[in-house]
């Protein structure tokens, strides 16, 4: 990714851990298949220490028929047990593209009616009209924007982090 970093860019090490929840009125849109599946402004940024952010967008954001839930389950030991969706728009499928916290942990009750979505897996997704470039790994779902500067966790050799 070209360092193209805003001035003011957050860090992602000044992040907390455990993981910090906080409102976003950026305007964020996603596109699947052809179609705008999302657009709202009233996603929720998950900030967690050396993690880019992982936005939550309102499940009433997505366009009908969009989340279809798949089985499996994964636990994180801030947010509770996270549940997966395909992402379905016309003749596109991103498998388990989407997570969402049906019932979350204490302190994380604001991610109850929103699903998170792996960036990488969709055909575009926009924070402000800037494109989201993916956090690296095919486990965590971070959105890399010029808004925040790394080192990103996920790539090779940063599991340990």
């Amino acid at each position: 990714m070209e360092n193209r970093y805003h001035p003011h860019a957050e860090s992602v090490w000044s992040y907390p851990r455990p993981p910090r929840v906080e409102p976003s009125s950026e305007l964020v849109q996603v596109w699947l298949g052809g179609s705008r599946i999302v657009e709202t402004r009233q996603a929720l940024r998950v900030l967690e220490t050396s993690h880019p952010p992982v936005y939550y967008l309102p499940l009433e954001a997505f366009a009908p028929d969009t989340l279809h839930p798949v089985s499996g389950v994964t636990h994180c030991e801030y947010k509770g047990t996270a549940s997966y969706y395909d992402v379905v728009s016309g003749s596109s499928r991103a498998a388990r593209g989407a997570w969402t916290y049906p019932h979350p942990a204490p302190g994380y009750e604001a991610l109850a009616a929103t699903a998170a979505l792996y960036p990488g897996l969709m055909d575009s997704v926009l924070v402000d009209g800037e494109e989201v470039q993916p956090q690296e790994g095919d486990f965590y779902g971070g959105w890399i924007t010029s808004r925040v500067t790394g080192p990103f966790k996920g790539a090779p050799g940063t599991w340990g982090w």
